[in-house]
């Protein structure tokens, strides 16, 4: 599996999230459990964000909102050019839609996107593919929606409504819920089963000039995003082992065998966890218990297989943890917060809505 690029993200990106939740209902204070965001730090306009804690954000925010078909999709559209800085205005800027999708590629971590982006042309479309594979399994479906609505927005504001992604493919499975709201929110009706998860663009507008082109502006803001890719990026040890644990390694693995997957020795990462304010037990023991509340409440894995999945030898390790954690039984919990099925696939169950 490969990693999330290790950048930093502009706050403003996590506020566009706690706005939305707050029209559904939600509070500030919800979305922003344990992610370590402030409210102060959320009204900072030059504050910087780690990943790890966008993607705890986005843990909450689905936990808060099970029952909303594409919830990562609506999401999505709330993101405009505005929203990125220099990265957005780059684009809006470029000499046409195909020039300014290179260059979102070429600085994508200065986006929202956790998707992978690629392009692949053939006689009628030019596809821009999305692939998930790095997001961890159980946000991959909203962060698939998400980067996908927000790539359509984009399109949409660049060409001043004047332009339209023709097609949307997913490779998943179809979610019939998910797929009437898509449709619903953007006017395109979703095709499944599909052999990439991509946006079809006919090559005639993808060329068209773009109203706001300015070449001088345009080797300017490239060379800004240049800069601030490199300044964004960053070395936290903590989210390189968040992603390990939540990706190829499992939650099983052990401090040895990350050490060893980081080309460090065990004593070096343990010292690194603890220089920034963790220990590997706790950071293991913080996952499973959110990915415990994830899976209990969005998916209907029987309780043994998400023992496994979780790292516990059996079911009464997994359920003593359990109830240590929030003072009642797993299976007490599920009954109390419901399982809808549709709402958030359980790891494995595919990549797309």
């Amino acid at each position: 599996m490969a990693f999330l690029p290790d950048t930093l993200h502009p706050v403003a990106i996590a506020r566009v999230m706690v706005n939305f939740a707050a029209g559904h209902g939600v509070d500030a204070e919800t979305c922003l459990s344990d992610t370590g965001i402030t409210a102060a730090l959320l009204d900072d306009p030059e504050a910087l964000i780690e990943r790890q804690q966008e993607l705890r954000l986005v843990e909450n925010l689905m936990l808060a909102l099970p029952q909303i078909p594409a919830l990562g999709f609506e999401l999505g559209l709330q993101y405009s050019i505005a929203t990125f800085g220099i990265w957005g205005f780059a684009l809006r800027i470029s000499r046409s839609l195909r020039e300014a999708i290179h260059l979102a590629i070429r600085y994508l971590p200065l986006s929202t996107a956790y998707c992978q982006f690629s392009v692949i042309e053939d006689a009628q479309y030019l596809r821009v593919v999305a692939d998930p594979a790095p997001i961890p399994a159980h946000l991959r479906t909203f962060l698939l929606q998400r980067d996908t609505a927000t790539a359509i927005n984009l399109f949409h504001e660049m060409g001043l409504s004047g332009l339209r992604v023709h097609q949307l493919h997913y490779q998943g499975l179809e979610g019939a819920a998910d797929a009437a709201r898509i449709a619903q929110l953007c006017g395109i009706t979703p095709q499944y089963h599909a052999s990439a998860n991509a946006l079809l663009l006919r090559h005639a507008e993808a060329d068209m000039p773009l109203p706001m082109y300015d070449p001088h502006l345009a080797r300017l803001l490239e060379d800004q995003c240049r800069a601030q890719l490199e300044h964004r990026r960053v070395g936290g040890i903590v989210g390189q082992v968040r992603q390990l644990l939540l990706g190829p390694l499992g939650l099983i693995a052990t401090l040895e065998e990350v050490a060893q997957h980081l080309a460090m020795a065990p004593r070096s990462l343990r010292r690194k966890l603890e220089a920034e304010g963790v220990q590997f037990r706790q950071l293991v023991e913080a996952e499973r218990r959110q990915l415990a509340l994830q899976l209990l409440q969005g998916t209907q894995m029987k309780l043994d297989e998400l023992a496994l999945h979780l790292g516990y030898g059996d079911t009464t390790s997994f359920t003593r943890a359990f109830r240590r954690w929030f003072d009642c039984a797993p299976g007490e919990y599920r009954k109390a917060h419901g399982a809808p099925t549709a709402s958030i696939a359980a790891p494995g169950a595919g990549d797309a809505p």
